[in-house]
């Protein structure tokens, strides 16, 4: 099934249909496509616009970025085949791979890269933020992209292709208005079609920069009950899954008709409070609340003991991890706080989304351990567009949710806990911190760069801007067919250099 005859088999499809709309044609399991499930279906595909992790999934075998995470997330050429920065580290000139194009055989330039930065600049995009920097994007020649930046921004290469938030789009794609439905990139696959509430296929890029996928392509199912995209990878009806059971994940270590990966992540789950509501200023009672929460309950609800419990968002292990274990479980100390703050609130509105079923879980296990303060918690749980709609109003009092794919400092703490910054919506603010996260992001020496990100972590954590919770496992399985295929610590979900071998059960 995944032949190279396969693929060349679909070129001929793949270049008459490229221009052509969507069209209701079901590539799976008979044109030989690897049937991956995820848990649930892209809010839509402006990789510029979704911040649903679910698009992302999809968007990752969609476009490409200048520069990409290897698998040790560091970065390497991608778009871009090589880069020079000046001795002043503020200009840097990116020299693009010739002979790429889009999905419909349009050529890629370097007036694509400058389109695709002054629309995520100037329309203050969710990644705009990452461009901050950025005081100048221009094109010296079809494949020269020369960016000028503000000051010495050392994180610059992992904010261009972290992850594809900041992918470089079409701009004829974005004008006609199509590229929410139908997007057109240059990556390893294309789009075909999508069904709500079923599946999205990609087709296999025949002219792809790094070579034709081995594949012919790839159908995302939306399975979001993990027991159901078991039971579909052991009946041979899916070939991929990171929906897994984390109850099961013990007894399927041992499980031979399966490959799990179990990978450390750089991702982490927190809680936060709503600190524009007067109940929650007062920082000894964001300390009460940080007291009372049991993180190993938690762990062990939400996945079964798979994730490690984490004050601070950086995980052990990784270089920039700083250590932190203030808040041991005390409801009594809880108590003397809440005293000393002369503050005695009585109930508190959480905001977690069945779209991610461990906050739930873990709200359950959070109502619990802060009912003995006197607090009684009131779980709302919504879907996922309704739950960022509610943490953009600033609808709520305690809202929990995760980040994924962290590379950089910059991209834990920056955005989430900088006054002002695009991701606080708890409203923290501390002068303090502004300065250090401001100085992380221009100093070009790393120890002193990583002193200004461990004190910075310590202060976020003693003023409880975030109460941090745990660092999950990245949680999937495949089918022994599949080969050359990675779980990575970035959650990067790659299908360029997968292989199936052999007949579906």
């Amino acid at each position: 099934m995944r032949l190279v005859a396969a693929v060349l088999a679909v070129v001929s499809v793949v270049m008459a249909g490229a221009c052509a709309p969507a069209q209701r044609v079901d590539l799976g399991r008979d044109a030989g496509y690897l049937i991956a499930a995820i848990s649930g279906e892209p809010d839509q595909l402006d990789p510029q616009k979704t911040s649903a992790y679910f698009s992302f999934e999809v968007l990752e075998n969609v476009f490409d970025t200048l520069v990409e995470p290897d698998a040790d997330l560091t970065m390497r050429p991608a778009l871009a085949q090589s880069w020079d920065v000046t001795p002043d580290q503020r200009t840097w000139t990116f020299h693009l791979r010739p002979g790429v194009t889009f999905h419909d055989g349009s050529p890629l330039t370097a007036a694509d890269v400058v389109y695709s930065y002054r629309r995520i600049i100037d329309g203050k995009l969710a990644n705009a933020d990452k461009l901050s920097a950025v005081t100048d994007v221009a094109a010296a020649d079809d494949h020269t992209v020369r960016i000028t930046v503000a000051h010495p921004t050392p994180n610059l290469l992992t904010n261009l292709g972290g992850f594809k938030g900041v992918a470089i789009v079409q701009r004829r794609n974005v004008e006609d208005g199509q590229i929410a439905s139908h997007p057109i990139g240059t990556g390893p696959f294309a789009f075909v079609s999508q069904r709500s509430g079923d599946a999205i296929t990609l087709r296999a890029n025949p002219r792809y920069w790094a070579g034709a996928p081995r594949i012919p392509g790839v159908t995302f199912r939306f399975i979001s009950e993990p027991s159901t995209a078991l039971s579909a990878l052991q009946a041979g009806e899916i070939d991929w899954t990171d929906t897994v059971p984390p109850q099961r994940v013990a007894q399927l270590r041992g499980d031979d008709s399966i490959h799990l990966a179990v990978t450390p992540s750089n991702d982490y789950w927190y809680l936060a409070l709503n600190e524009a509501r007067p109940a929650w200023q007062d920082v000894r009672v964001r300390q009460a609340i940080a007291y009372a929460v049991d993180r190993a309950s938690i762990v062990q609800a939400t996945s079964y003991g798979a994730a490690q419990a984490n004050q601070l968002a950086i995980p052990q292990g990784n270089p920039w991890y700083t250590p932190y274990d203030k808040y041991r479980y005390d409801i009594e100390h809880a108590k003397a706080l809440l005293r000393e703050s002369g503050s005695a609130p009585t109930a508190m509105d959480l905001l977690v989304t069945s779209e991610y079923p461990q906050t739930v879980t873990a709200a359950q296990v959070i109502a619990d351990n802060l009912a003995p303060l006197g607090i009684r918690v009131t779980i709302r749980t919504v879907d996922f567009g309704t739950w960022l709609d509610e943490q953009h109003s600033g609808h709520f009092d305690m809202l929990m949710m995760g980040w994924l794919g962290n590379i950089d400092p910059d991209d834990f703490y920056y955005a989430q806990h900088h006054t002002g910054g695009a991701s606080n919506a708890q409203k923290f603010s501390d002068p303090r911190v502004d300065a250090l996260l401001d100085a992380g992001r221009t100093e070009t020496d790393q120890q002193a760069r990583h002193q200004d990100y461990t004190q910075a972590a310590t202060l976020i954590a003693d003023q409880v801007s975030y109460l941090y919770l745990y660092n999950p496992a990245v949680v999937q399985a495949w089918s022994p067919r599949l080969t050359g295929y990675e779980a990575r610590r970035d959650k990067a979900i790659r299908f360029r250099d997968a292989v199936l071998g052999g007949d579906r059960p």
